[in-house]
């Protein structure tokens, strides 16, 4: 799986913050971070859904996984969008919430 690929693509919709990530040369080190993240809470998704479905298709569980996963990145870069003031968050308090935030399984 290329987590780095759909982290990218993530992280270039949020145009401003990917920019910002740019310019400050901490899209790598970003990238990195989120795509552990993403992968992380995929196989944690993976071993709930298991316990929880036994004897459904280990397919669909890894598909039901990683949009679970997904889903959850996604809300959290969107919360780094601007403000209501305009304004995007700081880029090391958007480091320090990317980073420091976990999955809840």
């Amino acid at each position: 799986m290329q987590y780095k690929t759909i982290v990218l693509e993530l992280l270039k919709q949020q145009t401003e913050f990917y920019d910002l990530l740019r310019i400050t040369r901490r899209l790598l080190p970003t990238l990195e971070v989120c795509a552990q993240q993403l992968k992380d809470n995929h196989e944690s998704w993976k071993e709930t859904l298991s316990q929880a479905m036994p004897d459904s298709d280990p397919s669909q569980i890894n598909s039901q996984a990683l949009e679970l996963a997904l889903k959850e990145l996604e809300d959290r870069l969107r919360s780094l969008s601007p403000q209501d003031d305009g304004e995007l968050p700081t880029l090391d308090n958007a480091m320090a919430y990317l980073v420091g935030h976990t999955s809840i399984n």
